[in-house]
Formats: C-alpha cells, sequence, structure tokens
C-alpha cells in the first residue's frame, strides 16, 4: 500500500484499521522510535479498553493539524462512539508513519477547587545533564518563604511532568494544591517522554537511569534556592515514582522524607499479571492476553534474562536490562534500612496496585515503624480520583482530579505545624494503618 502523506488521512487510517482489529498493520506504521515502546499487543489493550466500551464507531470529527518541536504534525482526530467519544492523537512528519499515538479522552483537565493560582507562580526549569535533560516546573508559593518542598516523581512510562492521562493530571494537581497551601514542587518530563528515539538505542537503559539522575538534579536545584528550606526538601512519588522513592532517597541523604501514593511493591512482572487478569474479568480485553503476558512474566523470572533478551518477549516493551534492574531492587526492604520519615497512601478502589497485594507488603515491613504513617482512602482509584464501584479503565478517561483529603493528608504531614484549623478539609481523613 502506497504510503498516506496526509497526517489527517493517517489518523482516519489509523481508526478504521483499530476498527477492524487489524493490528500487525497498525504496527506496520509505527516509526523506528514508537515500534521500540510500543507494540501491536499494547494498542489493542488500549484500544479495547478506551473503545470498545463506548460502542459501535458512529463517526470522525475535522481534524485539527498543528506543528510541533522534531519538525513533526500533531493531529487530533474526534471520533464518536454509540455511547461517548474519544480522541486519536498521533504525530507524524508526513512520510505516512506514526512517531507518536495516544488515545484521549473527550473531557479536559480542569484545576482543582483546592488550587489557588493567584498563591503561587511556575517557572521552567531544565532537569538532568547533557542530551538527555528534560524540562520541568518549579512551582513556588509567592509569599512567607522559605518554603518546604517535594519532588514529585510520576508512574511508569512515558509521562509528562503533570503525569497526564487523558483528561487526568494528578501531578499538577499535586504540584497547585500543596503550592496554595505553602508547599513548592518541582516536576518534570520524564526522559522516556522527551527523548523515546534516544532510548530505543540505549540497550542498556534501566530503571535507575529514568527516576535517579532526575531525581537527585530536581534536591539539588532546590537545596541551592534560597525559597525553599534545604532540610525540608521531600520526594513525592505516584505508582512507580513511589516505588523508585526509597532508591532516590537511598542516593541522595538529604531527601527529608517521603510520600508514596499507590507504589507498588509486588514485583511488576507479576502485577502485569495480576492487572491483565483483571482487565479480563471486566471483559475489557481479550482472555488470550492472559496467558501471553503470563509468558512474558515467566521470561523476567528466567535465570538466562539478559539485556540481549528480545524486548517483544518481555512485559511493557521493557529492555531485559531494564528487568534485571528492577529485579534486583526491594522497593520495601530498600525503604526499611532509611531513617527518613514515609507517608503510605492508597487507594481502596485501585486495581493496579492493590491494598491486598501491595500495601500489604509496606505495611509487613514497615508498618511498626513510628515514623510511618500508612493511611487508605477508601474511594480512590489508583490516580487518587474519588468514585464509586469497582474502578475500570473507563474511568480514567473522564476529568477528575486528586481527592482533597489525599492533598490534606501530604500538606499536612508535611508540615506538621500548621493548625489543623487551617486544613482544607477538616475531618476528612484516609483510613490509617
Amino acid at each position: 500500500m502506497e504510503a498516506i502523506t496526509d497526517p489527517a488521512a493517517l489518523a482516519a487510517h489509523f481508526v478504521d484499521l483499530a476498527d477492524r482489529g487489524r493490528w500487525q498493520d497498525i504496527e506496520a506504521l509505527f516509526a523506528p522510535n514508537l515500534r521500540a515502546v510500543v507494540s501491536a499487543d499494547a494498542v489493542q489493550a488500549g484500544w479495547t479498553s478506551e473503545a470498545l466500551p463506548l460502542g459501535d464507531l458512529a463517526g470522525l470529527g475535522p481534524a485539527h493539524a498543528e506543528q510541533i518541536d522534531g519538525g513533526l504534525t500533531r493531529v487530533s482526530v474526534p471520533v464518536s462512539f454509540a455511547k461517548g467519544d474519544l480522541t486519536v492523537v498521533i504525530a507524524t512528519t508526513g512520510d505516512g508513519l506514526l512517531q507518536g499515538l495516544r488515545l484521549a479522552a473527550a473531557g479536559e483537565w480542569a484545576p482543582p477547587p483546592y488550587a489557588a493560582p493567584k498563591r503561587f507562580a511556575e517557572h521552567e526549569v531544565v532537569v538532568g545533564d547533557g542530551p538527555l535533560a528534560v524540562p520541568g516546573t518549579l512551582t513556588v508559593p509567592r509569599a512567607g518563604g522559605p518554603f518546604a518542598a517535594a519532588i514529585l516523581l510520576s508512574g511508569g512510562g512515558p509521562f509528562d511532568r503533570d503525569g497526564t492521562a487523558g483528561p487526568l493530571k494528578p501531578l499538577k494537581d499535586l504540584a497547585w494544591g500543596l503550592a496554595s497551601r505553602g508547599i513548592a514542587s518541582l516536576r518534570f518530563d520524564k526522559v522516556s517522554a522527551v527523548h523515546p528515539e534516544v532510548l530505543a538505542e540505549m540497550l542498556e537503559f534501566t530503571a535507575a537511569d529514568e527516576y535517579l539522575p532526575y531525581a537527585r538534579d530536581g534536591f539539588r536545584q532546590l537545596h541551592r534556592n534560597p525559597e525553599i528550606s534545604s532540610d525540608r526538601i521531600h520526594v513525592v512519588g505516584h505508582s512507580m515514582g513511589g516505588k523508585m522513592a526509597p532508591r532516590v532517597a537511598e542516593a541522595e541523604p538529604g531527601i527529608a522524607g517521603l510520600v508514596l501514593l499507590a507504589a507498588d511493591a509486588v514485583p511488576m512482572q507479576r502485577a502485569v499479571v495480576r492487572t491483565v487478569r483483571h482487565l479480563v474479568s471486566l471483559g475489557a480485553i481479550p482472555a488470550a492476553a492472559v496467558a501471553a503476558v503470563e509468558q512474558q512474566a515467566a521470561n523476567v523470572e528466567r535465570d538466562d534474562l539478559s539485556s540481549s533478551t528480545p524486548t517483544e518477549d518481555l512485559p511493557l516493551g521493557y529492555s531485559g536490562a531494564y528487568w534485571l534492574d528492577l529485579r534486583s531492587y526491594d522497593p520495601v526492604a530498600t525503604a526499611g534500612k532509611l531513617d527518613r520519615p514515609m507517608l503510605i497512601l492508597q487507594g481502596g478502589r485501585d486495581y493496579q496496585v492493590t491494598e491486598a497485594d501491595d500495601l500489604a507488603l509496606w505495611r509487613a515491613g514497615l508498618g511498626d515503624r513510628p515514623d510511618v504513617d500508612i493511611r487508605v482512602h477508601a474511594a480512590d482509584n489508583h490516580m487518587f480520583a474519588p468514585g464509586t464501584g469497582p474502578s475500570t479503565p473507563a474511568e480514567y478517561s473522564t476529568p477528575a482530579n486528586v481527592d482533597p483529603a489525599v492533598v490534606d493528608d501530604i500538606v499536612m504531614w508535611i508540615n506538621p505545624e500548621a493548625s489543623p484549623g487551617k486544613r482544607l478539609f477538616p475531618g476528612i481523613r484516609g483510613r490509617r494503618n
């Protein structure tokens, strides 16, 4: 087939192929950098969880194109289904290949009600060194410093500084909520989001490479900033960012404390299997996906796993070196060796990181320490958005903000001297340990 060079037509072609289940044909459209991080199975899983619950395809709206960095054209195409809408977003150079791809909910992020933008200012910063440096945002209250501060770490995958997932921006919610209450923060785009083409060539790239250099540089920037109280710099990590937070504190003794939000503790390859089984039980993905991911997880646990193990034989498109690094890291044991206080928060409705499995390990390893506070917000999902009933992937397509009670917990834990009467939502607390 002749290459489709019109970006809007390429986006429409993607929708047609996805609607017909032509996943391998979609993968054939991937440019090398995208193929290195996304597989046909991943596209199928994303489409199945996001689009299929919306019913039959009804039509496409007008495409919106814009030029972005790197000579790319980004095209957004609204897609209507019988029960709802979503937006397909692609990036291409006009050569008929996809350089970027995502599905976005038909809705936009809105500032949370607890954010008061007039109380803080945001400044662009650069985090990290050399060709793999990334852009970030420093958020600082306008008056009353020097301030306590938080380095915000997003979850696994190529997230931007806001932790954007569809209309959800949990790290932006946190940054704005904390700054409105007198706590500064630094957040940054992940290197896997900014430099995917470089990482595709770095077969020895690991989770440590993905998090530690940037968190440590963020700490150094905050430490030398006169507006920041240098002995009150914390790490606040979500999901895999929470898992890696003890590793950051181990490498950077000046970190004052850790806040772990939905931090996974079960070996990640096992968590992937658990999540896929849950999605199958919801009818969100085909049952055949379980056997495939179980085999990939088993490959992670093989004695002969190496950096040369084919990426397609391993979960999530991560390399053998990446999995070897994760396999050697025990977040609970690492946290147990630290002499830093910790706040561990968990959503009771979270199916990706669960109270029964992951939080149980944190409780077993740290629950008897007086400087560790463990709380469960029963109504919250993995993104700490409150809701009712079992959590499903469809929730992530609905605009929502981080639970105000979660923000309140973090504020009061970082600033324990704050008057309870000044809390955002007095009387609203997570369930303790």
